[in-house]
């Protein structure tokens, strides 16, 4: 039984949605982020779906905010 979950990247860029997926699937993060820009491109779904997963997808358990002190 696979018991992976999705969770943002700690590798962020913006959110760390196309980080976490490229994680998720064992891509290469830049890679994902370039077919996510081509989708964003062409027609604005990549954004309206990049903005979904940020909000739906979780952080990592790990997760240490640069911000925090």
């Amino acid at each position: 039984m696979n018991n992976k979950k999705l969770y943002r990247s700690n590798d962020r860029k913006i959110f760390g949605v196309c980080g976490g997926i490229a994680e998720y699937f064992g891509f290469d993060p830049t890679i994902v982020r370039v077919i996510w820009a081509v989708l964003s491109l062409s027609g604005g779904s990549g954004a309206v779906l990049y903005l979904v997963a940020a909000l739906l997808m979780e952080n990592r358990p790990d997760y240490v905010s640069r911000y925090e002190e």
